[in-house]
Parts: structure tokens; sequence; C-alpha cells
């Protein structure tokens, strides 16, 4: 299987390259850090994998774009967009360019690297594209506007292409896991509900992976409290909101 792995060189992008290192895989591990991505890489042939890395930045758009096109030159399995930046939770405004970043980073950057594939995976007729999206995606939070905008907006995305794509033979899957220990979330500085263990939340994604889950939102307590509370009057949930916020700055 021919794997496609965006932001591979630390966290949850790591540590699924090394899971899909296998010798039944050619991996291809897109990330900007090239030291960590040769070492994540070197890792992977140790497991049995054959690797090809592609040092890039995935706000260079056009960059993305011209990767999208070589890589479109052979058939792509699976396509896991993971590459994703947060700019913490912080009160007042966000700046501009946090902003315009996180949206460069967690949802522009996507569509310029799949405008060139798509026509390719509906060419071949099969292909899975996996984006990893967020749980911050159905409740925007004060704290954290633009990440739970820009996921939001990934989740639109991805809704759209799986009604386009799915007549092809194509599958796409929208993952939107909650916190998750890795180096985005350890530098959050307030009590993480649910907190799962690297190990465990791979294990999730994965699983929701190989059993093509069109919509997967885990851990399923913590999904479940959040679909609730989008279910009280304006009123309330307000104050539910404010509680919570609260709670965060301490």
């Amino acid at each position: 299987m021919r794997i496609l792995i965006t932001g591979a060189s630390s966290g949850l992008g790591e540590v699924l390259a090394l899971h899909y290192a296998t010798k039944e895989n050619q991996l291809i591990l897109i990330a900007r850090r090239e030291d960590r991505l040769c070492d994540v890489a070197q890792q992977c042939r140790v497991k049995g994998g054959e690797v090809e890395t592609i040092v890039a930045d995935v706000n260079d758009f056009e960059r993305m774009t011209e990767i999208g096109e070589r890589l479109s030159l052979q058939p792509i399995d699976r396509i896991i967009l993971n590459a994703g930046v947060s700019v913490g939770h912080g009160g007042g405004v966000t700046p501009f360019e946090d902003f315009e970043r996180l949206f460069k980073t967690n949802f522009l950057s996507v569509h310029a690297l799949l405008e060139p594939i798509i026509p390719k995976l509906i060419e071949q007729k099969s292909g899975e594209i996996v984006f990893i999206s967020s749980l911050a995606s159905l409740l925007t939070m004060p704290t954290s506007i633009a990440y739970s905008s820009s996921k939001r907006a990934l989740n639109a995305y991805a809704e759209g292409l799986h009604y386009q794509l799915k007549p092809y033979g194509i599958t796409v899957m929208t993952i939107m896991p909650g916190f998750i220990d890795s180096e985005m979330t350890r530098k959050n500085r307030f009590k993480m509900p649910f907190l799962l263990k690297t190990e465990e939340g791979i294990a999730r994604i994965v699983h929701a992976i190989e059993r093509k889950k069109i919509r997967y939102a885990f851990p399923f307590r913590f999904y479940l409290m959040i679909r609730i509370v989008l279910l009280f009057p304006q009123s309330l949930r307000d104050k539910i909101v404010n509680f919570t916020n609260f709670k965060k700055g301490q």
C-alpha cells in the first residue's frame, strides 16, 4: 500500500508513520523539519518499511501543488492529512498572523496538495483520504476560536469531498480526536479532560481507518458531552461554556 502522511516528523504523524512501517507499505512522509523527518524515516526503514521523505512547509502552497502533481503520477492508496498547528489557549483577540497561519496549515494546505491528486484517485477509482480534525471543531471555546474555526472548515471540506468522491469508490474519512498526549497538547497549561496516551489515541485512529469510518469522534464520553451541550438552550450553553472557560484559565 502506498501511504502519504503529512506532518510526519513528530506527534501523531510520527507514530502513524511508525505504525504503517511494514514490508507491505511504501510510505511518503512530508514534514518541514528535515532532521526530525530523517530520523523518523530511518526508524521506519529499520521496521522494514520503504520510505520516501519530502521536506516541505505545507504553507508553501505552490510547493504543495508541485508535490501533489508529482505524487499523482503513481497510484496512491491512502492519504493521511495530519499536519496541523495550534496557537494555544489565550484570552483576547487572536492576532491576524496567528489566524492566517492556522487556516493555511490546518485547512488551505490540504486543498493545495489534494487538487492535483484527486483526479488521479477518480481515474483509478480507489483510494482513501483521511482528515485528522478535532473535537474542538464541534464546539468553539472563546480561547480557541482560530483553531476550532480552521478544523470546522476542514470538516465541511471533508464532508463535501465524501459526497463528491464516493461514487468513484474513494473513501473520505474525518477523524475527530479529543486530547491526545503529543507535542501539540503538551503546551497546554490546563487540565485536559479524558486525555489519552499517545498509543491509545493512535490505536483509535488506526481502528477507524481500517474500519473506514466516515466520521469518527473519540473519546466517546467527551464527544457525548459535547453533543449534549449543543442540544441545550443557548442561555444554558453560555453558562456551561463560561464556567468551563473560567476553569481552563486556572
